[in-house]
C-alpha cells in the first residue's frame, strides 16, 4: 500500500488530496481513503460523449475541520509542488480531485478551448493560479495522482480562468452552457470555478459517418433506413452525393427500395442539392401523382415551397391538392395560403371561408378565422 511507502506524510496529511488509493489489501476492498468518494459525471454533444471519473473531497476535512478559504493557495497549491513522493519531484501539478486519477474521456475528437484533442482517456491535471490556470491533459490516465507526472506524457494544455462560484461543499465537476456543438466543463469546488469549452467541428458529418455504418446492418434492410438517412444528409446540407446514393437505393426496387411518395420526394430534394433540377422536377411530379401521396403530404410539400421563397411553385402545388382532394382538411386552406402568398387576397379570403367547413377541431377552425382577419386587414 503506498501509505506504507511514504517516509514522510507531513505534505500529505496536509493536503488531503493525496492521500493513498483506495485501500485493498488481502483482496478485500475497504472505503476509499479520506472518505473522498468516487464520482462520475457524463454528458453527451450528440454523438460525442464526455466523462469525467474522479474522487470528490469536501471542504470539511476527515476531522471535521472547516477548509473554507483555505483551499486555494493553501490545501491546493498555486503552480507546481513537491509531493514529497513519486517521480515528479518539485514539478507536480494537482490531480484535479482526490486520490486515484481524474480520467477525462471522450468518445470522439474535440476541441478544448479551440484546441484539438484526439478521443482517448486522458489523466486530467490542473496547474491553478490567482488568476489563470493551466489544464493538463495527460496521455498517462491509469496513474495515482499525480505522483509519477511526467509533462513528456502531455497530450495537451490549455489556459483557463478561475471564476466565483456558488458554494460547493463537494468537489464536483458540472456541464453548463450545452449547445450540440458545444458545452463547458466547469470544476467547483468551495466558492471557485474553473471552466474550461469542450467543442465538436461538424457534428452533423459525425451522425452521416455514423449512419453509414449502421447501414450496414438492420436499418440497411429496409426503404425506410436509407431514405431517413438521406433526408438526414438534405436538411443538414452534408454528405451530399452519398446521400443521393441513398436516396436511390430507398426508391428502387428490388429487394429494398420502394417508390413512394416519401422516397421520391426524398430523391427529388437530393437531386437538386446536387444540382440535376431537371431530374428533381421529375422525382417530384411523380412523387406527387403517386397513390401514397396523401393531402397532407402534399400540403407540407407546398408548405416547404412557401418557407423556400417559392410561392409560385406553391401556388401550383396547393392547387394541384385542391384537385385531388376537394373536400379534405387542410386543402382549401392550404390553397388559401398559396393565393395570399402570390397576393391574390380576395381568392385567398374566398378559399379560407370554404376551409371552414373542413376543419376538424375549434384550433384549426380559430386558426383559419385568423388567417382571414389577418387578410381583411383586421
Amino acid at each position: 500500500m503506498i501509505r506504507k511507502a511514504i517516509p514522510s506524510l507531513s505534505l500529505l496529511a496536509l493536503l488531503a488530496l493525496t492521500a493513498g488509493p483506495a485501500a485493498a489489501q488481502a483482496g478485500l476492498t475497504l472505503p476509499p481513503d479520506g472518505d473522498n468518494q468516487r464520482s462520475t459525471a457524463t454528458q453527451q454533444m450528440g454523438l460525442v460523449r464526455v466523462t469525467l471519473d474522479y474522487s470528490s473531497p469536501d471542504v470539511h476535512g476527515p476531522n471535521g475541520e472547516d477548509r473554507k478559504g483555505k483551499i486555494w493557495g493553501g490545501l491546493v497549491p498555486y503552480g507546481m509542488t513537491n509531493l514529497g513522493f513519486g517521480s515528479c519531484g518539485d514539478q507536480c501539478p494537482w490531480r484535479g480531485g482526490a486520490n486515484e486519477n481524474t480520467v477525462f474521456t471522450t468518445n470522439y475528437d474535440v476541441k478544448i478551448q479551440g484546441k484539438p484533442l484526439p478521443a482517448g482517456s486522458y489523466g486530467l491535471h490542473f496547474l491553478p493560479g490567482p488568476d489563470e490556470w493551466t489544464v493538463i491533459f495527460s496521455k498517462t490516465s491509469t496513474a495515482w495522482g499525480s505522483f509519477f507526472y511526467d509533462a513528456k506524457e502531455d497530450a495537451l494544455r490549455v489556459q483557463a480562468k478561475p471564476e466565483k462560484s456558488e458554494y460547493h461543499e463537494w468537489l464536483t465537476y458540472e456541464f453548463t452552457n450545452r449547445h450540440p456543438d458545444k458545452m463547458t466543463v466547469a470544476l467547483k469546488w468551495e466558492e471557485l470555478q474553473v471552466p474550461f469549452t469542450v467543442s465538436v467541428d461538424k457534428p452533423a458529418d459525425l451522425y452521416v459517418a455514423n449512419m453509414r455504418e449502421e447501414l450496414r446492418s438492420e436499418p440497411g434492410f429496409n426503404w425506410q433506413g436509407w431514405s431517413t438517412a438521406a433526408q438526414y444528409a438534405v436538411a443538414n446540407k452534408v454528405g451530399l452525393e452519398e446521400g443521393l446514393v441513398w436516396a436511390n437505393r430507398a426508391v428502387t426496387p428490388p429487394p429494398i427500395g420502394q417508390p413512394n411518395f416519401t422516397t421520391l420526394s426524398t430523391l427529388s430534394r437530393l437531386q437538386a442539392a446536387n444540382g440535376k433540377a431537371d431530374e428533381a422536377k421529375k422525382s417530384m411530379e411523380l412523387a406527387l401523382a403517386h397513390p401514397t401521396a396523401s393531402p397532407f403530404d402534399i400540403h407540407g410539400y407546398a408548405r416547404q415551397l412557401q418557407a423556400e421563397g417559392q410561392n409560385e411553385e406553391a401556388l401550383k402545388v396547393f392547387e394541384l391538392n385542391a384537385k385531388k382532394y376537394p373536400n379534405t382538411w387542410p386543402v382549401q386552406f392550404g390553397l388559401a395560403r398559396g393565393l395570399a402568398g402570390v397576393g391574390k387576397k380576395a381568392e385567398a379570403i374566398e378559399a379560407a371561408r370554404k376551409s371552414l367547413a373542413q376543419a376538424p377541431d375549434p384550433a384549426s377552425k380559430q386558426g383559419v378565422e385568423n388567417f382571414i382577419k389577418q387578410l381583411e386587414g383586421k
